[in-house]
């Protein structure tokens, strides 16, 4: 897979995923037209909205007086989008943005929100832009606003291009990707809560430059974002580099990098395996036993069954006889996903001692 056939798909799966996606790359290079043959493949509605000839009031809102108050009247592209129910809303040309209208477009892209109009969940958002040094009149991205996007770096490669010219330029098949499950994105948050367990400096890293605050770095919000890309990864049997391009693209190169090298070690068993065979070998490491009960809590969460939830508590007991630290933060979790009627097993009264400590028993 060339670089540009691995940004497009993490394209998609970004997509597929609800996260707001930032294409960087220099001008003419097909980041508009990706865009648009993405949504035309997704049969969704778009609505270009470039940066640059917007006012603040475009994505806040414009007061109106009414009887009952002041309305913050969203603009014509919002209603439309809101109309149709679902659609792609396209930031075009943001580093075009001067900094007001930026501060502006902070609540579309993380709440979907644009004056007192919210977006229905079914919008998606995408953006593009220019590297300042190369966009007409260019400003850096903000930091708050860098941080509620995924960065993708847009490359083209000249044989490539050829081969467009010569024959016409692939599209992806956006349409068959698909959406995360809830069990996928929690065992994904687990996975990740667990590696920032051990690295807890990189929970938030805000760069010292404007420039490197203006691209991806590491933040709660982030991380979050990269879990969603990493469950989207696993739904779709993508292949590593399309996953690195979220994770990385989410929270950086530094952070980003160190996360999938550990995300590689952890080979960890199958949850509904563990649940199922009381003698089956557990990981060693603390860590790994962190990402691993994240992983048994989230599959007890998607299962639902009282079973399941039973015999969570099994495993448990058997991580509390080593590291009962790890066993209180799970059981903390897991005792807030108890199904409708279900018996308290007879290893949750074992855990007596562990579940006081994680404050579940006076």
């Amino acid at each position: 897979m060339t670089k540009n056939e691995t940004v497009r798909s993490a394209l998609s799966l970004g997509v597929a995923a609800n996260l707001p996606v930032l294409l960087w790359g220099a001008p003419g290079t097909g980041k508009t037209s990706a865009v648009m043959a993405l949504a035309e493949q997704l049969d969704l509605p778009i609505e270009v909205v470039i940066g640059s000839i917007r006012e603040p009031s475009d994505f806040s809102g414009l007061p109106v007086i009414r009887d009952d108050g002041t309305w913050f009247a969203p603009p014509r592209w919002a209603e439309r989008l809101a109309a149709a129910g679902s659609g792609l809303l396209f930031l075009d040309e943001l580093t075009t943005a001067p900094p007001a209208v930026q501060a502006a477009m902070l609540r579309v892209v993380l709440e979907r929100a644009v004056g007192d109009l919210v977006l229905p969940e079914g919008v998606r958002v995408v953006a593009a832009a220019n590297p300042p040094g190369i966009a007409a009149d260019g400003w850096e991205l903000s930091a708050p606003l860098a941080n509620r996007l995924v960065h993708l770096d847009w490359q083209i490669e000249a044989a490539g291009v050829a081969e467009g010219f010569a024959h016409g330029f692939a599209v992806a098949d956006a349409a068959s990707v698909a959406a995360p499950t809830s069990g996928q994105i929690a065992t994904a948050k687990a996975q990740i809560g667990a590696f920032l367990r051990i690295r807890p400096e990189l929970v938030l890293a805000v760069p010292d430059s404007p420039e490197g605050a203006g691209r991806s770095w590491p933040s709660p919000r982030s991380w979050e974002m990269a879990a969603r890309g990493l469950a989207a990864g696993v739904a779709n049997a993508s292949d590593e580099a399309t996953i690195a391009a979220l994770v990385i693209g989410a929270v950086g190169e530094a952070a980003g990098f160190e996360a999938l090298s550990w995300l590689r070690t952890l080979d960890l068993p199958d949850p509904e395996s563990v649940l199922n065979d009381p003698h089956a070998p557990l990981p060693d490491r603390p860590d790994h036993l962190h990402a691993l009960l994240g992983a048994v809590v989230a599959h007890v969460q998607a299962d639902a069954s009282e079973s399941a939830w039973e015999h969570a508590w099994d495993v448990i007991a058997r991580v509390a006889k080593t590291t009962p630290d790890v066993a209180a933060t799970s059981a903390r979790a897991l005792a807030s996903q108890r199904p409708a009627g279900a018996n308290l097993p007879t290893a949750m009264l074992e855990l007596a001692p562990i579940l006081r400590t994680a404050g579940l028993m006076p």
